[in-house]
Formats: structure tokens, C-alpha cells, sequence
């Protein structure tokens, strides 16, 4: 018997923790699961026919909400193909309507609802008709359709022991270019009513012993990033505390483990601990959702932002730590003038990333049960984002989307901290200047389209320009110097205009820095030509390092020795 266990990613880069871990506990049946795992990127069509090609006996799918009608369109296209073929799905998409979800497609034998581990192990055993093993009325965790067409709901299966469930990495090459996924912990400890986590009440932790080898499993094959999928990670304090002790101790230099916390509830132990850490060992996502106390209040979170306030400052100023903070457009009580304040109020933390979602109305969620009393209305396929609330319009929201994606473009990218750092002071507020840069960019048909990175930088220059702030120079000076801070371009874009060091300057520089290495130390083994190749110095009048004033300087940007947080090169000013 052949079972396919169907995976379709959002990237490339991502891999399904769930389907790896479906097939490890059904360890019987090893030698007959294969995993097929593609992205939403691909063409159906090509899927199809992969599919088809493998020839299975029973096909299942891990069903997400960002690609539920991706599998829906393929269950129906492979069921006219292979009409006898058993199709079985699960996850968080289907499993809190699944009845539904069978009358919705006929085409579909069954649900697993909830953890599936157990449960598929049980599901192979009926299909292999194992003597003692039960039908599928005596299966807990399913939804199914009988040989009749009737459907059937079973009861919801207990919580399992996470403990039982096989390391799932074997060999890493299957693994290479993609992020590897984690877990030590399964359910929430809080109730939000926008997440199904609140749904599952177990929360339970992985012995720490196995967290250990495995950890090591990782750190010996220097995986470039581990992203662990609690949901609060640091919601135990000592098995936070005896994984980031681990980690310490045995750092490659390499591996970085990601890791969701509440900034909030991270204690002075762990802080100091936090700063023992290199750059880049650990990044930090924090779900701060809204600074509105009446909407914190009534989405049943728990959290202190005066709190999360001073733990993120604190941990910024340490420098060794990335940290992703979230927000979520279409709450309750929270209008556009509301979100804007918790927009500036995040902002003002100075996040290495700041990330604008919009609000998800998931099936089998509280939110969900409250969308009449809210006025929330939202799309009706997947990922069922908001359009209006009582509180906020689509205008509203239109205004939200755009800003979201000039942060993304130029907050988020790292490619323009100067430049917008410095174009902050010239507007209200953040929110302000990257509401005006949206309208800029809507009032210029450049929405919606692919730009180059030097013609996101001509863009901006040319916002700035319409600013009439009589400071383009200065801010031509700043996106030059953001240019090749990230980057050693090779051809000059013609937004930073001529280059003023000359290469008799340039000439002496390398010839008396090969000699005495003043301020390139580490690159004895290299000549002039070559250091010049790994380098760039380029002539600024104005103080682009400290206050913008007027001041002629002349700066070293070293790419050999980038920031580990932010890859910037290192930069120096070079006395001539």
C-alpha cells in the first residue's frame, strides 16, 4: 500500500512539520508514506499530474489557510481522475468545521480533526485491516463519509503525550535552502479570541532531555535557522531557561533558533541570559496586536505594553538580538486613529522588523462567534481577512493595506535605515510619513508593480522632492550612503550623482593601507587591488553618522565584516 502525505507551502523556503511528523509516529508503516510536498506557486496543473503520477492507495493533505482553495481545486481535479481513491484531510482549516467541510466536497473521504498523529497511525491500521484494529465508528479524532454517502463525527481525540513524537529530521539535505521547523511545546496557555490555539486548553512541553539531542542534532549540522512553533514559547520559565542555556553553551557560531514570546512575561533571568547571547544565535517574535487597553481587554490577551515597552528597549540595546514585533489591523474598539497610535506606539520600539497583518477570522474561533455584535465582516475564502468593522471601513482599511507596504518596502527591507530615520522628523508622526509615501506611490501608478532596488531608492528621492523640504542633497547623501551600506555596487546608480574621490585619493589610500593596515586589520594576506575589490570609500558632505550637519568626511565601508544582525558593513571614517 502507497500513502501520500501532500504538502503545498507558501515558499519554498518553508517545510510542513506536520506531514514529517504524521509519518514518524506511523513508524509501522514507514517504508509505505511518502511525502509530496510543492507551493502555491506552482501551477495546479503541474501538481495534478505529480500526484497522479505517484499512484497511491490512500491521499491525504495538510490543509492550512493559506492553501485551502489550492487543495480544494485539486481534490476535486484528482477525484474525476482517480474516483476509488481515498482522500483524507486535516489541520487547523478543516478541523473545527469538518462536517462541513464534508458536505462542502463529496469528493473528500474523510477529516482528521485536531493533533493527527495518533489518529492517522489508526487510520493506516483500518485501511490495512489488522485483525483487533477498529472500524472507523471506533476511530476518535475523525470525520467521515460511509459507503451510504452518511456522515459521521467521532468524538475528539484526548491530547497525546508530545513526548512520544519521533524526531522528524533524518537527513538534512532533504532540508537544504529551507527553514527547519521545531516544536518542544504544543498548545497556548492564553485565550485570544482571534487564534484557534485558545481552542486546544493542554498545553504541554516535550521532555527537555529530548529537546537537548535533538537541538544538537541541529547545532552539529549547522543549520543556517531553526523556527520553533510554540506558541508562547517562554510561557514555562524553566524549560525556556534550560533550552537558552543549552543553546549558549553550545553555540556553532552558525545556527540561529527563532522563537515567539511574550515580551512581557520574560523575567530579569532570562534577560540577563539573553545578553550572553552572540548576535544572530536567537531571534525574537512578539505579538503585540494593538496598544489599545480596551481592545487588549476584549480580545482576551494578556499583556502589558508599558511592560513589553521597557523588555524590548532593553533587549535592543544589547544589539545581538533580532526582534519581529506584530501588530493586526480590523480589532475590536480599534479605529484607523486608534491603529495609528498603536502603529507609532510600536514603531517608537524600533523593531528590526514591524509586521502589519490584518485580522483572520478563523473557523471555530471566538472572534468568529462575535462578528454580528463587532459589525465585522470579512472575505469569504481563505485566509478570510477583514474587510470592515463598526470601528474601522474598508476606506479604512485601504489606507492600513498601503501602509503596510511601504513598511515592508522601506522599513522592513533594511535597505533605507538612514534615510528614513532622518525623514521621520519631517512629518507627524511614522505613521504620517509612511501614509504620505503610500499616497505618493498611489498617485503615481507605482502600487502594484515590481520595482528594482536603485529604482526604490529613485522613488524616494523623488517623494522627497515633492516634499519641497529644500534638503535634497542632504537626503541624496543618505540613500547613497544606505546604498552601499548593504551593498558594494560595482555600477554607480545615477541618483547619487558623480563620484568625488579621486584615484590618485583612492591610489595612496590602498598603498599605504596595505602597508600598515590602520583600518583594515585581518587583511594582511590581501594586496591593494584586492582590498580595494572588498571595500568602498565614498566622499559625504554632509554627517550622515551623527546629525546631518554640514561636514565633508570620507567613509570606509568594509564588506568583509558585515553586522550579523542587520548584514551592513562595517563602516569607519577614514582620516586623509
Amino acid at each position: 500500500m502507497k500513502i501520500v502525505l501532500t504538502a503545498i507551502n507558501a515558499k519554498y523556503i518553508h517545510s510542513n512539520l506536520a506531514v514529517y511528523s504524521l509519518r514518524a509516529y506511523a513508524e509501522p508503516y514507514r517504508d509505505e508514506i511518502c511525502i509530496a510536498e510543492y507551493t502555491i506557486n506552482q501551477q495546479t496543473d503541474d501538481i495534478l499530474q505529480d500526484l497522479y503520477q505517484k499512484k497511491s492507495d490512500i491521499l491525504c493533505f495538510s490543509c492550512y489557510i493559506w492553501n485551502l482553495t489550492y487543495v480544494e481545486e485539486l481534490i476535486r481535479e484528482i477525484k474525476k481522475l482517480l474516483p476509488k481513491l481515498p482522500i483524507w484531510v486535516g489541520g487547523p482549516e478543516v478541523s473545527y468545521d469538518a462536517e462541513q467541510v464534508l458536505k462542502r466536497l463529496p469528493e473528500v473521504t474523510g477529516v482528521i480533526m485536531g493533533e493527527g498523529e495518533e489518529t492517522f497511525l489508526e487510520l493506516l491500521c483500518h485501511y490495512h485491516h489488522e485483525e483487533g484494529k477498529e472500524q472507523l465508528a471506533n476511530i476518535p479524532g475523525i470525520a467521515y463519509r460511509d459507503e451510504f454517502g452518511n456522515i459521521h463525527q467521532n468524538a475528539w481525540r484526548e491530547t497525546m503525550d508530545l513526548s512520544t513524537v519521533p524526531f522528524v529530521y533524518e537527513d538534512m539535505a532533504d532540508f537544504k535552502n529551507k527553514i527547519v521547523y521545531y516544536e518542544s511545546s504544543r498548545g497556548c496557555p492564553f485565550s485570544c479570541s482571534y487564534c484557534l490555539s485558545s481552542v486546544d486548553k493542554c498545553l504541554r512541553f516535550r521532555d527537555l532531555e529530548l529537546v537537548k539531542k535533538e537541538l544538537q542534532f541541529f547545532i552539529d549540522a549547522e543549520v543556517p535557522q531553526v523556527k520553533f512553533v510554540d506558541r508562547t514559547f517562554n510561557c514555562n520559565h524553566k524549560h525556556a531557561m534550560e533550552i537558552w542555556q543549552y543553546l549558549l553553551a553550545h553555540d556553532n557560531g552558525i545556527t540561529n533558533f527563532h522563537f515567539e514570546v511574550a515580551a512581557d512575561l520574560l523575567n530579569e533571568e532570562e534577560l540577563q541570559l539573553i545578553e550572553n547571547m552572540r548576535p544572530g544565535l536567537i531571534q525574537l517574535e512578539i505579538g503585540v496586536q494593538s496598544t489599545n487597553e480596551r481592545t487588549i481587554r476584549e480580545i482576551r490577551r494578556t499583556m502589558k505594553f508599558s511592560e513589553v515597552e521597557r523588555i524590548v528597549n532593553r533587549i535592543r540595546q544589547g544589539r545581538n538580538v533580532h526582534q519581529h514585533l506584530d501588530l493586526i489591523a480590523g480589532l475590536p474598539y480599534e479605529d484607523l486613529m486608534s491603529f495609528q497610535k498603536s502603529f507609532d506606539n510600536v514603531y517608537a520600539l524600533h523593531p528590526e522588523q514591524l509586521q502589519l497583518g490584518f485580522l483572520k477570522v478563523l473557523k471555530g474561533s471566538y472572534m468568529e462567534e462575535q462578528k454580528e455584535s463587532y459589525g465585522l465582516v470579512n472575505k469569504s475564502t481563505p485566509p478570510y481577512e477583514v474587510l470592515y468593522t463598526k470601528w474601522l471601513s474598508y476606506e479604512d482599511v485601504l489606507v492600513l493595506k498601503m501602509v503596510e507596504e511601504m513598511v515592508e518596502v522601506y522599513y522592513n527591507s533594511g535597505q533605507f535605515t538612514y534615510t528614513i530615520r532622518r525623514l521621520e522628523q519631517e512629518f507627524a508622526s511614522p505613521f504620517e510619513m509612511y501614509r504620505a509615501l503610500g499616497v505618493y506611490y498611489e498617485n503615481h501608478a507605482l502600487r502594484m508593480r515590481s520595482h528594482s532596488r536603485v529604482a526604490k531608492y529613485e522613488i524616494l528621492l523623488d517623494f522627497i522632492h515633492s516634499l519641497d523640504l529644500g534638503k535634497e542633497n542632504l537626503y541624496r547623501e543618505l540613500l547613497t550612503f544606505d546604498l552601499y551600506l548593504r551593498e558594494n555596487a560595482k555600477n554607480r546608480p545615477e541618483f547619487a550623482g558623480e563620484y568625488c574621490v579621486s584615484k590618485e585619493v583612492l591610489g595612496e589610500f590602498y598603498e599605504k593601507e596595505a602597508e600598515q593596515h590602520q583600518y583594515l586589520q585581518g587583511y594582511e594576506q590581501y594586496d591593494k587591488r584586492q582590498l580595494r575589490k572588498m571595500t568602498h570609500i565614498e566622499k559625504f558632505h554632509y554627517d550622515v553618522l551623527g546629525d546631518c550637519s554640514e561636514k565633508d568626511m570620507l567613509i570606509l565601508f568594509d564588506y568583509e565584516n558585515r553586522s550579523r544582525m542587520t548584514h551592513q558593513a562595517r563602516v569607519l571614517q577614514v582620516e586623509m
